[in-house]
């Protein structure tokens, strides 16, 4: 077989991944301040980029969510400002590159094939790989993370109980009342709000904010979310088995320690001086702040991306926080000035680059804060019961549901969903945590959301009477005459994600106490 050299021509399609396309998909699924690094990066490099500081001339990005669907309308970027700059303020129903930029990320990310270039209007040929999108260390374009992204650091006290969290309870309900609970731990380990205010928050009853708040009173490290002082040490002398009546007598009369009444004390807790000496250095050995060896940092905020707040007419109002958009300018009168200036070609194209590099990001910034505003408004609509309810009306949720729903693919609905947050009432919650599994009904009746099921499978079991134990078939049998259709299995893998006991272990619990 012999070996030649021959020029042949073939003519296909691929998509081209131009530097614009790359930008437009990196803006979409980066966080607030991944983000604000990302601008900031491009205004010290490209001088035609200008900072907009202070508020927003115009209205801010808003949609109202009305029992109808809400529509797309067209809009305009603003431009003929006296300056003759283009400005990036932002109206909800600007449908404008709409279809082209998301028609391009569908064909580029769809899940049918993500790992392979597809159709495109381009005749030329270019090999794609999925490594640029895949996990790179924390790097978009593929690049090795700066020094800085390998450094570690102090874990915070709210990062410590909340690692604990993840651990203790699987339940959606409990895991939200926790997260509150938690925020409201001070640096010291107090719990500085109290459940009846996050009850009210939450719409939850106050015997469940109670009993998650004595869940996390277990946590490491001891005497952590106590509301005073007192609860604080009762809790450390409960954890060293040492809160006998003595001690509990000794504890509900801090003032009379501090005043050094002794002989009060010694009364009030029915011991001699030697055993009052004992509870006392055994007091002192406690620490009346443990939250303290975390040290104190600085609090840090999520800042939602989006704000969702109850309308006169019994809707519902989404808007886009004006504080989390970076706001850009393109400064044409300056490029008109100093491209008449340029005489060397180099000159010229790199003024050429800046500008249409400028326009994009302009145009980047804009689509991102569109879709994330349509999908967060569809994710409103969609759990509309969670927003009047509370956790309990959590509805079954995915991705393809609200991708339908407003046009676009799964693909682009889960890179706007990642690292956002939406503000409520209720607290900022990821978007993440609106998408549950669903359940089905029994004989044709609505889905149920996993974390409901879960919740409910809780309540049945923390219902239980002492002789009548519920087995996991009979947790079956129940679920189902209220609607659920759920196989053992899945009641049982349920039950373990909660760390409750099977019904024999219980049953001894319960014959044990019963004793």
């Amino acid at each position: 077989m012999s070996l030649l050299q021959r020029l042949e021509m073939r003519q296909g399609q691929a998509l081209v991944m131009t530097p614009q396309l790359l930008q437009a998909i990196k803006l979409l699924q980066l966080s607030q301040i991944d983000l604000a690094t990302y601008v900031d990066a491009e205004l010290e490099r490209n001088p035609l980029l200008e900072r907009v500081e202070g508020e927003p001339d115009g209205e801010r990005a808003n949609g109202e969510v009305a029992p109808e669907a809400a529509g797309d309308g067209d809009g305009e970027f603003d431009s003929a400002e006296p300056d003759n700059w283009m400005s990036t303020e932002l109206t909800a129903s600007s449908a404008e590159m709409e279809s082209v930029l998301d028609t391009r990320l569908d064909n580029v990310f769809s899940d049918e094939n993500p790992s392979h270039a597809r159709e495109a209007a381009s005749g030329d040929m270019l090999t794609l790989t999925p490594a640029p999108y895949g996990n790179t260390g924390g790097s978009f374009d593929g690049e090795a993370p700066d020094f800085e992204a390998t450094l570690t650091s102090e874990v915070s006290l709210r990062e410590h109980l909340s690692a604990q969290l993840d651990l203790a309870t699987r339940d959606a309900g409990d895991r939200l009342i926790a997260g509150f609970l938690i925020d409201a731990v001070d640096d010291a380990g107090y719990m500085r709000e109290s459940i009846d205010e996050v009850a009210e928050r939450l719409g939850a009853s106050l015997d469940s904010v109670a009993r998650v708040l004595k869940l996390i009173q277990t946590f490491d490290p001891p005497g952590i979310a106590a509301r005073d002082l007192a609860e604080c040490l009762s809790l450390q002398l409960r954890e060293r088995d040492r809160f006998d009546p003595a001690m509990q007598a000794l504890v509900s009369r801090l003032d009379l320690v501090a005043k050094r009444d002794f002989p009060s004390l010694r009364r009030l807790c029915g011991v001699d001086d030697e055993d009052l000496v004992d509870m006392l250095a055994e007091l002192r050995r406690l620490d009346p702040k443990p939250g303290r060896a975390f040290g104190s940092r600085a609090v840090e905020v999520l800042i939602p991306d989006v704000f969702v707040r109850a309308a006169s007419d019994g809707s519902w109002l989404v808007e886009l926080n004006a504080e989390a958009l970076p706001r850009v300018l393109v400064n044409q009168s300056y490029y008109a000035r100093v491209s008449r200036g340029a005489a060397a070609e180099g000159d010229k194209a790199f003024l050429s680059e800046c500008l249409q590099t400028a326009n994009w990001l302009t145009r980047s910034l804009e689509q991102r804060a569109r879709t994330i505003l349509k999908v967060a408004s569809e994710i409103v609509r969609q759990q509309d019961a969670f927003f009047v309810n509370g956790v309990a009306h959590l509805r079954p949720l995915n991705l393809k549901t609200v991708a339908e729903a407003i046009g676009m693919h799964e693909s682009t609905v889960s890179r706007v969903t990642s690292n956002k947050s939406i503000g409520t009432s209720r607290g900022t919650l990821e978007m993440k945590y609106f998408f549950t599994a669903a359940i089905p009904g029994a004989a044709g009746t609505a889905s149920h959301s996993s974390e409901a099921v879960r919740h409910r499978i809780k309540q049945l079991v923390d219902g239980e009477a002492t002789g009548d134990v519920l087995s996991d078939d009979a947790l079956v049998q129940k679920l189902r005459d209220e609607g659920i259709d759920i196989a053992r299995r899945t009641v049982a893998k349920y039950r373990e994600s909660l760390r409750i006991p099977s019904s024999i272990e219980r049953r001894r619990e319960h014959f044990a106490y019963a004793r």
